[in-house]
Order: structure tokens, then sequence, then C-alpha cells
């Protein structure tokens, strides 16, 4: 069960401020040497599409797929 004391220590840790202090030092210190073009953070547990966007069917009868039909047109060319 080793695994349980790291989680509990990560949780304090996010808990009591220690990785916001730990983050604003790190990006003073990248910002002042010049490194740092910009940090984009996105935790995936919390990030959630719209049901529509995950493929969600919707109420109702499912619309029927339109059939395609050859065009009388000339082909472009």
């Amino acid at each position: 069960m080793e695994g349980r004391p790291v989680h509990n220590r990560l949780r304090t840790w996010a808990a009591d401020g220690t990785w916001e202090r730990v983050s604003t030092e790190l990006l003073a210190q990248a910002g002042a040497e010049g490194d740092l073009d910009r940090v984009v953070a996105v935790d995936s547990t919390i990030v959630r599409a719209h049901q529509h966007a995950a493929g969600a069917r919707r109420k109702g009868p499912r619309p029927a797929s339109r059939t395609t039909t050859p065009s009388d047109a000339p082909a472009a060319g």
C-alpha cells in the first residue's frame, strides 16, 4: 500500500498551497531568465466535453440519413 502515503502527501500539498508556491516560484524564475513563453495546464480529470460533442444520442428518433444521388450536370474539369 505504498501509493496511499504518496497520494495523501500530494493532497496535503494541494490543500496547504505548496503546489501553488512551487508553480509561482518556477514561473518567476523562468520569466526572469526569459525562458517563459506561455504556460497551459489542463487536468483531464475535470475537463469534459458537452454531451453532444462526446457522441451522446439526442432524445427522439434518429434522423434518416440522406442518400446521395448522382448529378445530371456535366463533371467539372
